[in-house]
C-alpha cells in the first residue's frame, strides 16, 4: 500500500513534450549538429545530463555537452509561453489529494519552468512537495528523482504516475509501481514492456477510474 502519488510534470501534467523537442533540434544546430525530430522526441523524457549523450552521443557530450544544455535553456524559453495544461489536470491532483495522499510534483527541470508549470496547474496550493534539477544529481531513467520526491514528504509508499519509458524505468529501479498516460506519446505497449501496471489516454480518462487503480485509498 502506498500512502505517497507521485507525479511526473512535463508530459503529464502540462503539454510541453513537443516544445521540449523543438528546443533540443534548435539547440543541436546551434552546433552544426542535425538529429532527426522523431530521434529527438523519443528521448524526451530524460533529463539533459541523460538525453545529450544518448541522442548525440558521446563525442558531443564530452565536446558540447553543457554547452547544448545551455542553448536548449535559451531556446525553450522562447516557447514557454506556449505551454499548456492537460485537461483535467488540477482536478485529478485535487482528488488524489483528497482520497488521503501525499501529493509530490517530481520534476528534474530548471526551477524557473518548474515554477511556470506549476502556476499553469494552480498546483502550489495542492502539492506537499516538489523537486527541480537543484534537488537531483542524475535525471531519469536514474532513480535518484523518485527517491527525492518520497523523501521530501517521508513516504513509506510511492506510486509513480508518468508518460515515457523512462518513468517507468526510473522507478522499477525502487520497487515503486506506475501508472501512465500516454500523453508523452509512448505506445500502450511501449509503456507496459516497460512496467507501467496501467495506461490511459487521459488525466480526464484516469481520474474517473481511480477507483480501479492503486490511487484509489491511501494507506494512511
Amino acid at each position: 500500500m502506498a500512502d505517497t502519488a507521485i507525479f511526473d510534470v512535463d508530459g503529464t501534467l502540462v503539454d510541453t513534450n513537443y516544445q521540449h523537442a523543438l528546443a533540443w533540434f534548435r539547440a543541436f544546430r546551434r552546433f552544426g549538429i542535425t538529429r532527426p525530430m522523431w530521434r529527438i522526441h523519443r528521448g524526451i523524457g530524460m533529463g539533459g545530463d541523460m538525453f545529450v549523450p544518448e541522442v548525440g552521443g558521446a563525442e558531443i557530450e564530452r565536446a558540447h555537452g553543457d554547452d547544448l544544455r545551455e542553448a536548449w535553456v535559451q531556446e525553450f524559453d522562447q516557447l514557454i509561453a506556449e505551454v499548456q495544461p492537460f485537461n483535467g489536470a488540477h482536478e485529478l491532483l485535487a482528488e488524489v489529494k483528497q482520497r488521503g495522499f501525499r501529493l509530490v510534483l517530481a520534476s528534474s527541470g530548471k526551477a524557473q519552468h518548474v515554477e511556470t508549470f506549476l502556476d499553469l496547474i494552480d498546483a502550489k496550493s495542492l502539492a506537499d512537495a516538489w523537486t527541480t534539477s537543484d534537488d537531483v544529481a542524475k535525471s531519469k531513467p536514474a532513480p535518484d528523482l523518485v527517491a527525492t520526491a518520497l523523501a521530501k514528504v517521508d513516504g513509506t509508499g510511492g506510486i509513480m504516475i508518468g508518460d515515457s519509458v523512462y518513468d517507468a524505468q526510473a522507478a522499477a529501479k525502487l520497487d515503486i509501481p506506475v501508472i501512465g498516460v500516454r500523453t508523452g506519446g509512448f505506445s500502450v505497449g511501449e509503456l507496459q514492456e516497460a512496467g507501467v501496471l496501467q495506461v490511459f489516454d487521459s488525466l480526464v480518462a484516469f481520474r474517473q477510474a481511480l477507483d480501479g487503480t492503486p490511487l484509489a485509498r491511501a494507506s494512511r
